[in-house]
């Protein structure tokens, strides 16, 4: 079943002015608008009760109780014991900790995952003649990963991740090409510009961010959304990197089992070519 943030995430674009103050505080308190009366989240959003229920009914529901109620099960059934890292905590108490906010993100993620979008990005990698994956930061190993991945299947792939060399190759792209855009915050400007100079040239544009409001959504034509909560000892954000490492295994594993043969002799030719590298 759709979860109610990612209605909220897909029709963040039909929204008006007003209605998208009150996306934007739900996306941001998720779990404080289940507490709240329709006077105090218009309040707290700088809305209207009238625009809450307008709202709320966009999204498919009777009202705001109905909204409310339909975000506390999600709430519930996402829910987890308390990963709160202490420095008492011996190391296999931390690394506990850290599998639970994983799996939690995972299982979040998939609550904001399109399925539509995730099956077109999927799609128009296949077939594109050129895939550029741009990544900075965090975000570079991530992008590395799913240029080695789509390399073994056969398919002209490369990660960019230097902000020069990805202003250059993506003013160079065209519509046969595919830029993908990795931001867990969806505002890291470099990453935008190298989309931006890839619509130029009529590339297919898709992005891996958190959040649906950002500026590198406006600016793709695919949007793959996870939905992490990083603490502040996730230094390296690992809970989103995984959740976009998944989304790249699953385009993957989607290739390898619709590819065609051409394809399929590229799969095989590389785990022949690998051979030699792995000992008796």
């Amino acid at each position: 079943m759709e979860s109610t943030l990612h209605k909220i995430r897909f029709e963040y674009k039909n929204f008006g002015p007003s209605e998208k103050k009150v996306a934007d505080y739900i996306l941001k308190n998720e779990q404080e608008v289940t507490s709240l009366s329709i006077s105090e989240l218009a309040q707290l959003s700088g809305s209207t009760a009238a625009t809450i229920v307008r709202f709320s009914r966009k999204l498919g529901f009777e009202g705001f109780t109905d909204m409310r109620i339909g975000l506390a099960g999600e709430m519930i059934s996402t829910s987890s014991i308390s990963s709160k890292i202490t420095k008492d905590d011996s190391c296999f108490e931390i690394f506990n900790k850290r599998i639970n906010d994983i799996s939690v993100s995972l299982w979040n993620t998939e609550s904001v995952l399109d399925p539509k979008q995730l099956n077109l990005a999927a799609n128009t990698i296949m077939k594109a003649n050129r895939i550029v994956i741009f990544g900075l930061g965090n975000s570079a190993a991530i992008a590395q990963d799913a240029a080695h991945k789509f390399l073994r299947l056969g398919l002209n792939a490369q990660a960019c991740c230097d902000n020069h060399m990805q202003a250059i190759i993506a003013s160079h792209l065209d519509r046969q090409s595919v830029a993908i855009g990795i931001s867990h915050s969806g505002a890291s400007t470099d990453i935008i510009e190298a989309l931006q100079l890839s619509k130029i040239g009529n590339a297919k544009t898709i992005c891996i961010t958190n959040f649906a409001n950002s500026p590198i959504v406006r600016n793709s034509d695919i949007c793959l959304f996870t939905k992490s909560d990083e603490t502040n000892h996730s230094v390296l954000a690992m809970s989103s990197r995984i959740a976009q490492l998944a989304i790249f295994d699953s385009i993957y594993t989607f290739i390898v089992l619709n590819a065609n043969k051409a394809s399929i002799n590229a799969i095989y030719n590389t785990e022949t070519a690998l051979k030699s590298k792995k000992s008796n």
